[in-house]
């Protein structure tokens, strides 16, 4: 197949002197936002108790030991602005990404050890749910850093019962050891009760001297007999009591290494422990990236710089989808699938660090005449219409019977709609492309480059995926909402407007209601919003996205669960005819 692979058509321009000059203030614009999500990231990363003073204690934070574990230059965070129950810490208090460590890709998590002591939080739960989906679906190790001080006794109601509460991580890792998948865990610390389970829930346990597991930690044991109330009496007992289990804590390496034998191995320093994980990394199953690689990793042809000025920020602004891409893919090649057919999307394959993906992304603009087929008014990039689904369930469909990871470019105002678009079967087509998507079980990945609108949100590849999507990542120019806040303020004061009209009202009250709802709608669109509440599991910047997708195409190859025999694809077949 290397006439296939190896030297794919090339396509994309060099940015042209004008294009240079009109596209710097969108650039600044662009690199605004990301200084602002910057800010908020940092924010983040300072929280808690200062690095010196965690040091001061003999103790790395989990900032240093990420930087210690990680192989340079390989760390794609996610999740960093992730608070959805809006917790005054501003962190569900895990740190996790996708990054290499001994040369194998995993996914790595680590209690932030300056925040509480690693205390779980509101949002938590569902935050690692994330990330073992994540390692399930792209078939590579969970790697944890356990510090965890257990809940935050004053907010338990929030995290610590319901269906996907704090115990559902516990179910998650089980469910990762009977599929194969490895859970390694570096102990830190006190890690008493939820702590516990959840450092003896993984696969292998590494444990520093200093560390301990238990079902209750002293704080617990010391008062598991409540009377209804305290009194002087009762409080000098749990003072003695505290006093002995502060010295003497439940479950240090002397019961979990000598007794029990939980713990694999105990380390005296700290960084041993990482090496420990390092260790056991390098006998990772794993194939040779030869394995799979179609040809030698490239750097695209054009500068990735580019992509300030190519991608609009103003969501009404029209862009070249193709110009984009073509600095996101090995050497700018790309063979497309079905070329002029359902103008309105790209779908091809393209390499990524040398490994085959399929690509799939919106066009924007004018469609030309004559498009869509079955209707008398033009089609708009951005939208979707009959042929272009019909062209994605083919696509699709094809790349899971290769094994071929897609990653979906996502950019839409939604799909065709009225009584023509009915007709031409829009609605059904829809959902195909829905099962289509479903029954690939193959890795997916979805970049968010602007708009994600109405059905077609759900359909180009977004997280509601929960089988499929492996992670998402947005942009500077991300929004996310089910139609435009001015197309929404319509839909829900239109009639308003003429029933006010006719009863001799002023319109101005109404007209006051569309404008909060449009003010509204921009509000909870934005990518930080996007970013807190999960929408995307990362706002990455223009020039970091590259990096994404290597990071989640070499993790889809690491380990695939099914092989289809490069000689033995079809889909560049079909592609050539």
């Amino acid at each position: 197949m290397r006439p296939y692979f190896e030297k794919m058509p090339e396509f994309g321009t060099a940015l042209k002197k004008g294009q240079i000059k009109r596209g710097e203030d969108n650039a600044l614009r662009l690199k605004e936002v990301e200084g602002e999500i910057a800010a908020a990231v940092d924010v983040i990363k300072n929280s808690g108790l200062p690095e010196e003073k965690i040091n001061a204690r003999g103790v790395m934070t989990v900032w240093q030991r990420l930087e210690y574990l990680v192989d340079p230059g390989t760390w794609s965070p996610l999740h960093m602005l992730y608070n959805p129950a809006d917790n005054s810490e501003g962190t569900t208090n895990v740190i996790d990404g996708l990054g290499k460590i001994s040369g194998k890709w995993a996914v790595i998590i680590g209690f932030d050890n300056k925040v509480m002591a690693g205390a779980w939080l509101a949002g938590q739960s569902e935050n690692i749910l994330r990330v073992t989906d994540l390692a399930k679906r792209l078939n590579v190790p969970l790697v944890w850093l356990v510090n965890c001080s257990g809940a935050k006794l004053t907010e338990q109601e929030q995290f610590y019962a319901n269906r996907r509460g704090a115990g559902a991580p516990f179910y998650r890792h089980s469910e990762l050891n009977q599929l194969g998948i490895p859970v390694l865990a570096g102990i830190y610390g006190t890690n008493p009760a939820g702590g516990g389970y959840q450092s003896i829930s993984p696969t292998i346990l590494f444990a520093h001297k200093n560390c301990n597991i238990a079902v209750g930690g002293a704080g617990i044991v010391s008062g598991m007999a409540p009377k209804g109330g305290f009194d002087v009496d009762s409080a000098e007992q749990l003072i003695e009591n505290t006093r002995h289990f502060k010295s003497n804590p439940p479950g240090t390496p002397k019961v979990h290494y000598d007794e029990t034998g939980f713990f694999r191995y105990v380390y005296e320093e700290e960084k041993e422990v990482l090496d420990g994980l390092k260790d056991y990394m390098k006998d990772i199953p794993a194939y040779n990236p030869k394995f799979f690689r179609v040809a030698e990793p490239a750097e695209p042809k054009f500068d990735i710089e580019d992509l300030y000025k190519l991608l609009p920020i103003d969501q009404k602004k029209v862009y070249d989808f193709d110009e984009i891409l073509a600095r996101l893919v090995d050497n700018s090649e790309s063979m497309e699938f079905r070329p002029g057919y359902g103008p309105e999307v790209y779908t091809g394959l393209c390499k990524v660090d040398g490994y085959l993906v399929g690509i799939i992304g919106n066009r924007q603009g004018y469609l030309g005449k004559g498009y869509p087929e079955y209707a008398d008014y033009p089609g708009i990039g951005g939208k979707l219409y009959r042929q272009g689904m019909i062209k994605m369930n083919e696509f699709v469909t094809l790349a899971g019977r290769d094994r071929i990871p897609l990653i979906w470019f996502q950019d839409t105002s939604g799909i065709d709609v009225g009584d023509t678009a009915e007709k031409a079967e829009l609605l059904g087509i829809g959902q195909s492309l829905v099962y289509s998507i479903q029954q690939t079980d193959i890795p997916q990945m979805m970049v968010l480059l602007r708009k994600g609108s109405a059905a077609a949100h759900y359909l180009l590849g977004g997280p509601q995926g929960n089988d499929t999507n492996a992670f998402s990542i947005g942009t500077a120019a991300s929004e996310v909402y089910v139609m435009h806040g001015e197309t929404a303020a319509v839909a829900m004061y239109s009639r308003r407007l003429v029933k006010e009209k006719d009863a001799g009202n002023p319109l101005e009250p109404v007209i006051e209601k569309m404008n909060k709802v449009v003010e509204d709608y921009k509000t909870f669109s934005r990518p930080k919003y996007c970013a807190q509440v999960g929408y995307v599991d990362e706002i990455v910047n223009m020039d970091d996205i590259r990096r994404y997708m290597k990071a989640f195409t070499g993790s889809a190859y690491q380990n695939p669960k099914s092989i289809c025999p490069q000689h033995q694809m079809i889909l560049p077949r079909i592609i050539k005819g």
